[in-house]
């Protein structure tokens, strides 16, 4: 399992928090939880702020992150931190609210873990849901292919990274039968990054780490990321203003129990 660190998944936290801010804004007006669980609840800031908002409710914040818990506990002492695995959730009650930002691209077997999580849900229970789409991202496609070349394929063949991305009529089917209110839409955001590597810096905390772990050789892990550098100046260039334009697609979900 990646060591996540909260310093570096801070970096960009702007543009890291825009989509879990516009999910929380699209969640509907008229619930009134008594449980919510933010799944995935990292440093645990969008756990406070659904804390804030619904005082009278019990708010989980669950990460599988000892560090990023440590984090989150200093933001609330209302919230009930909990260390966790995705995979694994079972909650003693019904939930109101499931809330999860960009973490479930992190599990395996949506087509089963969708379905689990909506009969998870209390009647007229909500699941918010933010995922990153990295299928078809040229960055991404790049950073795969370097993994395969070079001396340090042998020791990342075996990388388990985000998982591939789903097409949206996918997810309606599987939630469908538990949940007849879904809507699902993507958004790209265009971020202006500033640095020598700013989408290097973007993955380090997150989609890197597995390959980083992987890699216990300093030289051969420079080597790695020399080389995939190399690429993402191809295809992302650096503007004469100092910013690298960074196209970034995520899709939401919201989906309402019967």
């Amino acid at each position: 399992m990646p060591v996540w660190n909260p310093d570096i998944y801070a970096l960009y936290r702007s543009y890291r928090e825009r989509p879990a801010l516009d999910l929380l804004t699209a969640l509907p007006r008229d619930i009134d939880p008594v449980q919510i669980w933010d799944l995935g609840c990292g440093a645990g800031e969008q756990a406070a702020l659904l804390s804030a908002r619904h005082p009278s409710a019990t708010v989980h914040g669950m990460d599988s992150s000892p560090q990023m818990l440590e984090r989150a506990r200093g933001l609330s002492s209302r919230v009930d931190w909990v260390l966790g695995d995705i995979a694994c959730f079972a909650p003693e009650q019904p939930v109101d609210l499931l809330f999860t930002n960009a973490a479930l691209q992190w599990v395996d077997d949506h087509a089963v873990l969708f379905p689990r999580l909506a009969s998870a849900l209390a009647p007229r229970g909500v699941l918010a849901c933010q995922m990153p789409l990295v299928t078809d991202a040229a960055w991404r496609k790049t950073l795969g292919e370097i993994a395969a070349t070079g001396p340090w394929a042998p020791r990342l063949a075996g990388v388990e990274g985000v998982r591939p991305s789903h097409d949206a009529r996918d997810y309606y089917a599987w939630l469908a039968p538990l949940c007849p209110e879904i809507d699902i839409w993507t958004t790209t955001y265009l971020h202006a990054l500033y640095g020598q590597d700013p989408i290097v810096d973007w993955t380090m905390g997150t989609t890197l780490l597995p390959y980083l772990d992987a890699l216990t050789d300093a030289e051969e892990r420079a080597g790695f990321l020399d080389a995939w550098r190399a690429r993402l100046a191809c295809d992302y260039p650096r503007r004469e203003d100092g910013v690298t334009l960074f196209p970034f697609t995520r899709m939401f979900i919201l989906a309402r129990r019967d």
